[in-house]
């Protein structure tokens, strides 16, 4: 048995609540993999708070407690602004939120890059402060020290190769990659450099399909695609994105609902009635015994 918080539907508060221990292991996510073969496909989206991940948890292999909270949460203009406490602050809310899945979290840009000892330093403060299960960083073989290195000392790393978001300036966008010979190449071989370091998957994101399959039959590891290939071990997008909570729609998303609408006709019914004092009404208001 172990104590992990358990959100009460009924208060919105979490309580700690003893439960048998079942969240998907690291090893488990990795094992999904069995000779360039992942028979059943890894279910990941992003979450950012409590009841997110409650609602998510059940469906989900991993939870990604992404850096595009940035934009997603605090309308930032790109993840580089996003900070350390940012990221902990919610990756520990989502694991409070969840109890099946495996929680990862982002490494913001500047926390990790300088040197392994430094990506130590960071991964090992977001793992005992949020309780996650691994940690993400981007880049390719000039990450693969890094990643060896955490992965020596008891951080699980997943991999973030093709478009880098934390790297966008120096890029000029976000355009697919993989585009010329020699940056596919180069975002196979950065693969293999962090499948070889030991990462337990690699999240492929905005490359031209062929570049995906490629790096999919190039690695053990498991590779995640967002606007990669339906042949990647697994797949991941934004949650907001997919629950079409912005105008914008990046092609490699399919909008499974519209709940911007669903949210804006709700607050127009609600400000008609408050103006027409049609709410509350004795249903919604304490009334003298």
């Amino acid at each position: 048995m172990s104590t992990t918080f358990q959100l009460d539907t009924s208060t919105s508060r979490a309580h700690p609540t003893p439960q048998p221990m079942r969240r998907l292991t690291i090893p488990a996510i990795r094992r999904r993999k069995v000779d360039g073969v992942t028979a059943e496909p890894i279910v990941m989206l992003t979450a950012y708070t409590a009841r997110q991940a409650q609602l998510l948890d059940a469906h989900c292999d991993l939870l990604l407690v992404g850096d595009s909270l940035g934009q997603v949460i605090y309308g930032l203009d790109s993840s580089v602004p996003v900070t350390l406490d940012m990221m902990i602050a919610h990756g520990a809310a989502v694991v409070r939120g969840s109890y099946h899945a495996a929680v990862i979290v982002d490494l913001p840009f500047g926390t990790y890059e300088a040197s392994p000892e430094a990506a130590f330093a960071t991964a090992s403060r977001v793992l005992k402060e949020t309780g996650a299960a691994g940690v993400k960083l981007e880049g390719g073989a000039a990450m693969g020290e890094t990643v060896a290195f955490l992965n020596a000392r008891g951080v699980p790393v997943m991999g973030h190769v093709g478009l880098t978001p934390q790297a966008v300036n120096v890029l000029g966008g976000y355009n697919a990659r993989g585009r010329s010979d020699a940056e596919a190449d180069k975002i196979v071989s950065d693969a293999k450099a962090l499948d070889e370091a030991g990462a337990f998957a690699i999240v492929v994101e905005g490359v031209v399909e062929p570049i995906a399959v490629a790096v999919t039959k190039a690695v053990s590891c498991p590779t995640i695609g967002i606007g990669g290939s339906v042949e990647c071990d697994g797949q991941v997008l934004v949650t907001e994105d997919m629950l079409g909570m912005f105008e914008r729609v990046p092609r490699f998303v399919k909008r499974y609902e519209d709940l911007a609408s669903v949210i804006s006709k709700a607050a127009e019914t609600y400000a008609a009635e408050v103006r027409s004092r049609t709410f509350p009404t004795p249903e919604q208001t304490y009334q003298p015994r």
